[in-house]
């Protein structure tokens, strides 16, 4: 919030109040030598859209630090316009088709929030989080990834900067699967079976999943997050996951190579 200077003038002609001590006299005001402090410039405010209907409900939204990049609002304008028209024309579609009906439908619900995960001096990794309910038992919801190269101009996901999802899980290896197990015994309160047949007793590819890129300098990728969201990793009830991994020497190797000085070993 703009912090605001209130300035008393007092009119005294410059010959009466020549003096400092009989200038304090005069308006019993100490005169100080502070200087005046420079106006700062307004910070950039963060954004939200949002809209209400009876039909639906749409809220999308960034951060300061989005707004501040032009380029990438354009980005988020557009996404934020295709995800309501596309929530507006689901629910008209399911409004328009209860009438004469016995059931009475619900409101659609989207809502998407991005988040600062790594503000660098080139890049800006996001996190989106999303959450959609169309009338059924329950919603859904998960994670989207987004970097912003301020270079190029360009938004992409994180895992674009990887040669490909493949890549990267082989970089990763045995620990992407051994995290994930520990973190669903945990959770499950029981040991995970290798022999198991169960869907969510595999290990799923990071072709399912999605990639952050974080950093714990402020100037490179030293670390990376893989999402599991509902249904991926675990039946719904058992929720999404999130496995966090420093950035190693293979995970480099990874990254294509107009990316690799973005990237450095976590220390």
């Amino acid at each position: 919030m703009r912090a605001h200077l209130f300035l008393i003038s007092l009119a005294l002609s410059s010959a009466a109040c020549s003096d400092p001590q009989e200038y304090a006299e005069k308006t019993g005001v100490e005169r100080t030598a502070e200087p005046v402090a420079e106006a700062k410039p307004a910070k950039v405010a963060a954004r939200e859209i949002k809209e209400e209907t009876e039909r639906y409900m749409f809220d999308y939204s960034w951060p300061a630090e989005v707004a501040a990049e032009p380029g990438l609002v354009a980005v988020l304008e557009k996404d934020a316009e295709s995800m309501r028209s596309g929530l507006a024309a689901e629910a008209d579609e399911d409004w328009d088709g209860a009438e004469g009906q016995d059931w009475e439908p619900r409101q659609h619900r989207a809502a998407e929030e991005w988040k600062v995960v790594a503000d660098l001096p080139r890049f800006l990794s996001l996190s989106g989080h999303l959450a959609t309910y169309s009338g059924g038992a329950h919603g859904m919801y998960g994670v989207e990834s987004l970097v912003w190269d301020r270079e190029q101009g360009k938004a992409t996901k994180a895992v674009e900067l990887f040669a490909s999802a493949t890549a990267l899980e082989r970089a990763l290896g045995a620990k992407l699967c051994t995290t994930l197990n520990a973190a669903r015994e945990k959770r499950r309160g029981m040991a995970i079976d290798p022999e198991s047949s169960d869907t969510f007793d595999a290990c799923p590819g990071l072709d399912e999943a999605t990639i952050l890129l974080g950093s714990s300098n402020g100037k490179t990728f030293d670390r990376l997050a893989v999402y599991f969201g509902p249904y991926v990793a675990g039946a719904y009830a058992e929720g999404d996951y999130e496995l966090d991994f420093p950035v190693t020497a293979a995970v480099i190797d990874a990254v294509k190579p107009e990316y690799a000085d973005a990237f450095t070993v976590k220390r």
